[in-house]
């Protein structure tokens, strides 16, 4: 770890910043942190992996202090919640002399080249190198192989059914070697029991046996697995599939969701290690059989093979920020449509690095509501892990806009937008504190911020209940800047932590949706609309009730619509459609006009984006 030396005011472009300091090479930290040199897989200077390995040789060792970075419901600027993870962390590591960890999620290319830019953090508090972070990203590779593979199967597999016997379906799924003798695989070995048929030797199964076997019967209008790419792409919400000569007519409409809303990312952030990620991968549904049973990847028989595509993505990437505190960067599921965190094997193998004494800074994604939300009831049900402290992540130009400022002008002095709008943070820590975990708020100050503004936010934060609420300017000054907020983050870890779930998993899926609806949103109630409740009746039927909830909504609010901002009242939430994610391991209703694939503004981030005669990078931010 390294304090920052010659910072400029004012503040240098993010890549200019990047693109001057000297990086430590990546053994260096991994050295720095504990990992031994049979634990580090590098993939070139600034990123290696780290083998799971570790966590067997450190079994027996305690775990560091876990505190979450979450926000308020954001601007389509972000407020800098990575920046501020960045930022504690250098402070904790370089300043306060702690052992320190920062676990971050995969960036989407998909924002990188749209409207948000990058995702490593800003200024003086980022990860690097950010070009690295931001575009080489191949957990998201891994996971849209694997989960195009999946689709391909689905319609590959309705096609043979389609235009073979079940006699022609049965040889060439089970043909004969040199010797003239067949055999089952692992999956199909498993889609046999769960037909109730316990035979190993294929010779040995009946006519009616081998139908049932052969004939999976998958209803079109049920598929609920699309193909995925990682870029913002409008156009491939709503596709047809099947239109080629040699189709034979199965033409059917599907769609493209971006990369990061697929459940395959999902299990990589949710497993606890590659057994798990193997049943879990199994346990996808794709859609139903006519008959109505749940047809899944392994009856499919892709799901093997989807696990090995994404097996090398089980190790984090160790990378580096500013300041050479170490950061383990992994998975990455977006907040408004999938549970928006990085992954437990990431957030255990760090804990176990920085021991008792340590600290882990993980991040969730978007604002509490969403990210924070799904951490406790969801990511933390799946780790067995106990949070001790959460850190909420406050802008006065946020708040301004939840007071009824428009985006133009929540970058000027408006003290009267920001009282009417730090409401939104009041609730923040208010459903913060519902889980007994400490809260600390963290103001991060803009240079336009007055003193009155700072004020009205930090006496607003500890009014609601917060356990300390701290200005923080780590942006414009590295970990140097964010010392008050690591020291008052120390002292929240101290305190006893009553942490708790805010649901059970038994009780039933509407009434776990409707806690969640007054409990964080403020709902009045919850409306199903379409067929939800059927489709809520057939999940229960089929064993997914005791599944947690994953909400899918507009990151910009506490309701469904993105236009009412600061504490919305007197609404009822509207559950458009609702999914299984059986391999996940959540059902997920959907509210609103929310979309699993971004489009493009105008004026997209690409514009900005080159390359010089020397192979720089420029226009990355």
């Amino acid at each position: 770890m390294k304090k920052l030396a010659n910072i400029k005011s004012p503040v240098p472009s993010d890549i200019d910043v990047s693109q001057s300091l000297k990086l430590w090479s990546i053994r260096r930290i991994a050295q720095s942190i504990g990992i031994q040199d049979n634990e580090l897989e590098l993939h070139g200077d600034s990123r290696g992996r780290i083998k799971l390995d570790v966590l067997e040789r450190l079994k027996n060792k305690p775990n560091g202090k876990y505190v979450l970075v979450t926000g308020i419901n954001p601007t389509p600027f972000g407020e800098g919640k990575t920046t501020t993870s960045v930022g504690l962390s250098q402070s904790i590591g370089a300043h306060l002399n702690k052992k320190v960890f920062t676990c971050l999620r995969c960036p989407s290319r998909g924002p990188t080249f749209g409207i948000k830019g990058g995702a490593a953090g800003g200024g003086y508090s980022q990860v690097i190198p950010m070009e690295t972070f931001n575009l080489d990203v191949p957990d998201i590779d891994a996971v849209a192989i694997a989960n195009n593979l999946l689709s391909a199967a689905i319609d590959t597999r309705m096609f043979h059914e389609r235009t073979q016997t079940n006699k022609g379906l049965f040889k060439r799924l089970c043909p004969a070697d040199k010797k003239g003798e067949r055999f089952f695989t692992k999956a199909m070995i498993s889609r046999l029991t769960k037909l109730g048929i316990y035979k190993t030797n294929p010779n040995d199964l009946t006519k009616e046996e081998i139908a049932d076997f052969v004939r999976l019967d998958l209803d079109p209008d049920t598929i609920s697995w699309r193909r995925v790419v990682d870029v913002n792409d409008r156009f491939l919400r709503g596709i047809t599939v099947g239109n080629g000569p040699k189709e034979r007519g199965q033409i059917r409409s599907t769609g493209f969701d971006i990369a990061v809303a697929s459940e395959c990312m999902v299990i990589l952030a949710l497993s606890n290690s590659l057994h798990d990620m193997r049943e879990r991968m199994g346990k996808i549904v794709v859609g139903m059989s006519k008959k109505g049973v749940p047809i899944t990847a392994e009856d499919i028989g892709a799901a093997g093979a989807m696990t090995v595509l994404m097996k090398e993505s089980l190790k984090p990437s160790l990378m580096q920020t500013l300041e050479r505190t170490p950061v383990l960067v992994h998975a990455g599921p977006f907040a408004n449509i999938a549970h928006g965190n990085s992954s437990i094997i990431a957030d255990k193998i760090a804990l176990k690095l920085v021991g008792e004494d340590g600290y882990v800074v993980t991040e969730a994604g978007f604002g509490a509501d969403c990210g924070a939300e799904k951490f406790f009831n969801i990511k933390c049900r799946s780790s067995g892990l106990v949070p001790n402290c959460s850190v909420i992540v406050a802008t006065a130009r946020a708040l301004k806009h939840h007071g009824g400022a428009s985006l133009k002008e929540c970058k000027e002095t408006n003290v009267g937008a920001l009282k009417r709008g730090v409401v939104n943070l009041v609730k923040h820590v208010e459903n913060m504190k519902k889980f007994g975990v400490p809260v600390v708020v963290a103001l991060n100050r803009f240079h336009t911020d007055t003193d009155e503004e700072c004020d009205v936010i930090l006496n607003a934060a500890k009014r609601a209940g917060a356990f300390d609420a701290v200005i923080s300017d780590h942006f414009s000054k590295g970990g140097l800047g964010a010392v008050n907020l690591a020291k008052s983050v120390e002292r929240a870890c101290k305190q006893k932590s009553n942490f708790k779930f805010l649901y059970d998993l038994d009780q039933p899926i509407k009434k776990k949706i409707g806690i969640i609806a007054r409990e964080i949103y403020g709902a009045d109630g919850v409306d199903y609309l379409n067929n939800t409740n059927e489709k809520i009746e057939e999940y229960e039927k089929n064993g997914f009730g005791n599944l947690p909830i994953c909400v899918a909504k507009t990151q910009y609010s506490f309701s469904h619509d993105a236009k009412l901002l600061g504490r919305p009242s007197g609404f009822r939430i509207p559950v458009q459609d609702i999914r299984a994610s059986v391999g996940a391991g959540f059902v997920f209703p959907i509210l609103g006009a929310i979309s699993t694939m971004p489009g493009l503004p105008t004026r997209p981030a690409y514009y900005n984006v080159d390359v010089d005669e020397k192979g720089n990078i420029l226009g990355l931010f």
